[in-house]
């Protein structure tokens, strides 16, 4: 595992609970590789707009795919792309702390509209691996008409900052003033709730092996 340091910049560092940033690059790729949406931010006309979209890391690159019309993936303009993987919810015995147990990761650079051919198409297979692994291969890859329609943004990890936060409310002063009302973690994770085969099929179609199905 990479222990190459983020080294964040002025804007990119966390100021808010700064013990909670983390410094390994490996850390960074980690959040990005879990999360299944990125929300991308830009502004339009003066205003600010932030859109989810889908995303895939490819060494130190993040793509971000989207409709060639969109106008929030033009790409040649500052974005600020972030990602959240929450964890849990942290019941604690006082309102102020309540929190939660999250890693975010935040990437800040000058977006790239991906234009050659080949790498638009390995950019398209690894969101769709990192979506649904296994997929790449098994479904058909798009044609030249649905690549027109197609747009893929390309954002370095050389401005990146990370944040998470983990373990018990953080509230131990108030045990030990005689607070004993119980507090703790609610742990949430991502999951596969079923598998519905598309009612264009026969019913008995069976799943393919690289499908999820609990």
């Amino acid at each position: 595992m990479t222990t190459t340091p983020l080294s964040p910049t002025d804007r990119s560092r966390v100021r808010r609970h700064r013990d909670r940033q983390r410094e390994d690059r490996a850390e960074l790729h980690a959040v990005l590789d879990e999360a299944l949406v990125a929300h991308l931010g830009r502004v339009v006309d003066g205003e600010p707009v932030v859109l989810p979209t889908l995303h895939a890391r490819v060494g130190e690159v993040l793509y971000l795919h989207g409709s060639s019309g969109a106008a929030s993936l033009r790409g040649d303009e500052p974005v600020c792309v972030t990602v959240t993987v929450l964890d849990g919810l942290v019941y604690a015995r006082r309102w102020f702390t309540q929190s939660a147990n999250y890693r975010s990761a935040v990437v800040r650079g000058r977006a790239r509209r991906v234009t050659d051919t080949g790498e638009v198409l390995g950019a398209l297979r690894a969101l769709v691996t990192r979506v649904a692994p296994g997929q790449e291969d098994h479904a058909e890859p798009p044609s030249r008409r649905e690549l027109a329609a197609t747009a893929v943004i390309a954002v370095d990890l050389a401005e990146a900052s990370v944040k998470a936060r983990s373990g018990p409310p953080g509230d131990a002063e108030a045990v030990a003033a005689g607070d004993h009302r119980w507090a703790g973690v609610v742990g949430l994770a991502t999951r596969v709730t079923g598998v519905t085969t598309c009612p264009a099929l026969p019913a008995d179609t069976p799943v393919p092996a690289h499908v999820p199905t609990g």
